[in-house]
């Protein structure tokens, strides 16, 4: 009775997870394009939950695995641990979300898995992974923005010439590139599936308690709900108050992003696809308007939930471990 009930809160916190993930991360593979008025909030929020969960099913499998048996040797999670590793991550995601801030939810579930390798010792963490996955946190940002500024500095002005002499009217133009953009960004939404499903299911992955394929659809069905239910609040922080988008600016930031994000679940590497589709939109606004943009208010506080969010979640695992 005893495991049954046990199992029962597990999947009860995993949903949970795979919910918040959904409403911040996921939500935020939309956040271009309905920045740029190319899709309403509820065709975004429906693209994304149907392509992260064939993302997650197709592709989700490294990343579990990583988050499964990668940071810690298998069998030191088991079945409570698991748990709290989980609840520790999706706790500090659910109090980014109610504040509207697209953090890193894998951030968030390293840190809380990392926590618990303190607990049992030090000596288990894999160090050398964990230094390898903390230069993709680094450099798969700064990737995105360099991209992205570039593009609106050097290129945007040739792309406009070239798409002028390919097009007889405005409203032709528009129409490709708004199935570009769609395609852009179901690209985006199932490179946020394969990555960020592991960071629901990964420790019950390692703990045994389900397989890598069952686990992959079960965090993609959640994360898919999630971002229809909890999707909206963060895509208007993502894709209006930072900056402006026009289309052209919105496909480069989802087609870069979707790129990134694609590579490092290849690699088995959990990455926050909500901090790069973020730098790109920053990049493109430095570009834009300057760099004084990423002295926003709206940036100060994204950046600040990135280094908060694997500490908090850590500290939590730590604590909720050592309660128990």
């Amino acid at each position: 009775m005893e495991l049954s009930f046990t199992f029962i809160i597990a999947i009860a916190v995993a949903l949970f997870m795979g919910l918040n993930i959904g409403g911040n991360n996921a939500a935020a593979s939309m956040g271009a394009a309905y920045g740029a008025k190319v899709r309403t909030k509820y065709q975004a929020v429906i693209l994304i939950g149907i392509f992260s969960v064939l993302g997650a099913v197709i592709s989700g499998g490294e990343v579990i695995k990583t988050l499964g048996t990668g940071i810690l040797p298998a069998g030191t999670i088991v079945l409570k641990g698991a748990i709290i590793a989980v609840a520790a991550s999706g706790i500090t995601v659910f109090l980014a979300n109610l504040m509207r801030v697209p953090i890193s939810t894998s951030q968030a579930a390293v840190g809380s898995v990392v926590g618990i390798g303190f607990f049992f010792g030090a000596s288990k963490i894999n160090a050398p992974f964990i230094g390898y996955i903390i230069s993709w946190w680094v450099i798969s940002p700064i990737l995105a923005w360099l991209l992205a500024y570039l593009m609106g500095k050097y290129l945007y002005t040739h792309i406009l010439i070239w798409l002028a002499d390919h097009h007889e009217s405005d409203a032709s133009i528009r129409r490709s590139l708004n199935v570009l953009l769609t395609i852009s960004g179901c690209y985006v939404a199932y490179s946020a599936g394969a990555n960020n499903a592991a960071n629901a299911v990964g420790p019950f992955v390692g703990a045994g308690i389900i397989g890598t394929i069952p686990g992959a659809i079960f965090g993609g069905l959640a994360i898919g709900l999630g971002a229809l239910v909890l999707g909206g609040r963060v895509l208007d922080t993502v894709g209006k108050e930072i900056t402006e988008l026009c289309v052209i600016r919105a496909t480069f930031v989802e087609f870069t992003s979707a790129f990134i994000v694609h590579i490092a679940s290849i690699k088995g590497i959990p990455v926050s696809l909500g901090e790069i589709v973020a730098a790109g939109i920053i990049g493109i606004g430095c570009a834009n308007s300057g760099m004084h943009i990423v002295k926003g208010d709206v940036v100060k506080k994204i950046l600040i939930a990135w280094v908060v969010s694997p500490l908090l979640a850590g500290i939590l695992a730590f604590g909720f471990m050592t309660l128990l």
